[in-house]
């Protein structure tokens, strides 16, 4: 699940859209037990910096709307999110948010990379954009990258995202391949069908 999940979780709890920084700490480590209070610092410093929260005076305020986020029943996040994402990375994980499957997705994303020519941190952006995700902030970093001539290394130099889950798989373009994963009948890379 996802860092936002996990921002929401103490507001919903307190019933409140204000909290001070340490009520905050407690929440994630001592109530709920999913982080040391040093992990829920970082999460703060993560959260804040994706801007899913707002440090007004001493207290953290959500940039988004918990009420509109649901806090499963069981849910406990995985450590993976007190570190940070790339650009790609945080556009999958707000299109998957969205309720894109995360396969569609990264094939949908390896595909524009390849037909526009353009690095994957865009493509990410691009396509989160198309499924209505508000990705303002993401866009504004990757124009940055893209004019500073940078760009994230997003790809394991084949042109393919890999996203860490075992592979791409279905790439939900039916027939039009040739019939071995690849466009033009060549093998496609390993690991991505």
């Amino acid at each position: 699940m996802s860092l936002r999940t996990a921002v929401a979780a103490p507001f919903r709890q307190q019933g409140r859209n204000r909290l001070g920084e340490g009520e905050f700490v407690v929440a994630l480590s001592l109530d709920r037990d999913w982080f040391s209070p040093d992990q829920a610092k970082r999460l703060v410093d993560v959260a804040a910096g994706r801007g899913l929260l707002d440090r007004e005076d001493d207290d953290l305020v959500p940039a988004f709307d918990v009420d509109a986020v649901e806090v499963p029943e069981g849910f406990v996040p995985d450590e993976s999110i007190l570190r940070e994402q790339s650009t790609f990375e945080r556009a999958l994980e707000a299109a998957v948010d969205a309720g894109v499957d995360k396969r569609t997705a990264v094939a949908a994303i390896n595909e524009r990379q390849r037909g526009l020519e353009i690095t994957i941190e865009a493509a990410a952006v691009l396509y989160a954009n198309e499924q209505g995700v508000d990705v303002g902030p993401l866009a504004a970093d990757v124009r940055e990258d893209l004019l500073a001539g940078d760009g994230e290394d997003g790809d394991d130099g084949d042109g393919e995202r890999e996203d860490g889950d075992g592979g791409d798989g279905d790439r939900g373009d039916g027939d039009r391949d040739g019939g071995d994963g690849s466009r033009d009948g060549t093998p496609a890379a390993e690991g991505v069908a």
